[in-house]
């Protein structure tokens, strides 16, 4: 046991490894939306690359593209379920080490991949493959760093921390657009479909190779340090929480995120190949368009998480809903209307994200304090998980598809809104757990409190908390 010198000490290191543990977790969700911007801003590059055999139509190929996006997302909810069990067992830390150095280097690799040009048939699979570790990986990302960013926030700030990892997400996409932006100006159109689409992928390398030095230097959380101290010793004395418990909470918290999932992906991926296929946009204008709309999503994150800490979750995230369920349709006819200014158009997609930006804000902690330290990591990363899954990754599928078929160009904002409102009616059903505490009350709330089995499960809990 520690002495109190050592507690001491421990405490008074506590923000700097809360700080460390911001930075380490950030930057994995940083890496994997890189490139998964890189993806959707470069789709009708890839298409072209790897999707379209002799004869083959670009909405096709575009569409096949989607498919190979949207399949990805599946393997998350399997990388969630997979990595999400080890990190409630072995840890945090470790997990996220492994979770790195394999989304690194599938991405590293995409950059180096044969094209259909040159080995046929086999360069769509293999490009396919490189996606689904992408997707094991994602999925282990996300569970792993938000309980290592909720589990090291200090007293009342969980909201704030947990915001981070949207901000990041921002931040990831900008990067992307950035490169891509960046490289159709230096580049002509030929060299950029030629080899210039690979450079964005190969710079995942050494951003990798970064954020494993800083994991490596990560500690683990306290919660789970103090989790592991009492865990029973026998499989008789083990206290779990109840399947079905959580497999309810996974669901809800699934439906809770799916509008900042589907708009999210809409507004700030989607968007860019939805102008040019739809609105015959240029492949600078769509950047810029996105590169807007990012920063509108950027701008409100951080500010949405700390809010939350203030006044809760519920009320930040279903104000966010609400207002696309009634903004999406009319601001998507802005970008439609030809009359509309430059500047106006431009404020249209930087509104849309904001508006993102308060869903995505509080969504990550309030995710989190719905599950107990031994079922957090698998939780939360599986609901996030599933509903990226289905309403992410095949929000391009669906809406570049659904407009193929009936030439509606208003389809992105339809599915926008009709998630954000079912979204927003799930988020009726949230406690509030914005409480501040103090530093020797548990990290779980009323929501989680009865679904943890018993009252020796309850004391788990609270003494896997009194260490963060």
């Amino acid at each position: 046991m520690d002495t109190p010198a050592h507690v001491s000490g421990r405490r008074a290191d506590r923000p700097e490894r809360s700080r460390r543990a911001l930075v380490a977790g950030s930057v994995g969700n940083f890496i994997e939306w890189y490139e998964f911007g890189v993806y959707g801003y470069f789709a009708t590059v890839i298409a072209a690359r790897f999707f379209t055999p002799e004869g083959g139509s670009e909405a096709e190929a575009l569409v096949r593209t989607y498919a190979s996006f949207a399949l990805a997302f599946f393997f998350r909810p399997v990388g969630a379920a997979l990595f999400g069990r080890l990190g409630d067992r072995v840890g945090r830390r470790p997990v996220l080490i492994v979770v790195i150095v394999l989304m690194t280097a599938a991405t590293t690799l995409i950059g180096a991949l044969p094209t259909y040009a040159t080995v046929g048939a086999l360069a769509p699979w293999l490009l396919t493959l490189l996606r689904v570790v992408q997707g094991l990986s994602a999925g282990g990302e996300f569970g792993g760093a938000v309980s290592v960013m909720t589990e090291f926030a200090p007293p009342g700030r969980r909201g704030l921390y947990g915001s981070w990892q949207s901000f990041t997400v921002a931040l990831g996409l900008l990067g992307g657009a950035g490169a891509a932006a960046l490289l159709a100006t230096l580049l002509t159109g030929a060299q950029l479909n030629s080899w210039g689409w690979r450079l964005p992928f190969l710079l995942t390398l050494p951003m990798g190779l970064g954020a494993l030095w800083l994991r490596l230097r990560l500690d683990e959380t306290p919660s789970f340090q103090a989790l592991q101290a009492h865990r029973p010793t026998s499989s008789a004395d083990a206290v779990k929480t109840p399947a079905r418990a959580v497999a309810r909470a996974v669901v809800l918290g699934a439906g809770r995120v799916m509008g900042w999932a589907a708009a999210g992906y809409t507004f700030l991926v989607v968007l860019p190949s939805y102008l040019q296929s739809s609105l015959n946009a240029t492949f600078q204008q769509a950047l810029v368009a996105t590169v807007l709309a990012n920063l509108g999503f950027a701008a409100t994150i951080l500010p949405a998480g700390l809010l939350s800490d203030r006044i809760g979750r519920r009320p930040v995230m279903l104000t966010g809903a609400l207002l696309v369920t009634v903004l999406a349709v009319p601001l998507l006819n802005l970008l439609q209307d030809g009359g509309t200014s430059t500047a106006l158009k431009g404020a249209a997609v930087f509104v849309a994200g904001a508006i993102v930006g308060l869903m995505a804000g509080p969504g990550p902690t309030m995710l989190s304090e719905m599950f107990p330290t031994g079922v957090r990591y698998t939780g939360l990363g599986l609901a996030y998980a599933l509903s990226n899954a289905v309403f992410s990754g095949c929000a391009g599928l669906i809406i570049t598809e659904t407009i193929e078929r009936t030439g509606s160009v208003d389809i992105p904002a339809y599915y926008a809104a009709a998630t954000c409102a079912v979204s927003a009616l799930a988020l009726l059903t949230l406690r509030e757990t914005h409480e501040t505490r103090k530093p020797h009350e548990p990290h779980e709330t009323r929501e989680t409190r009865p679904g943890d089995g018993s009252e020796r499960a309850r004391e788990l809990n609270k003494r896997s908390e009194k260490g963060s």
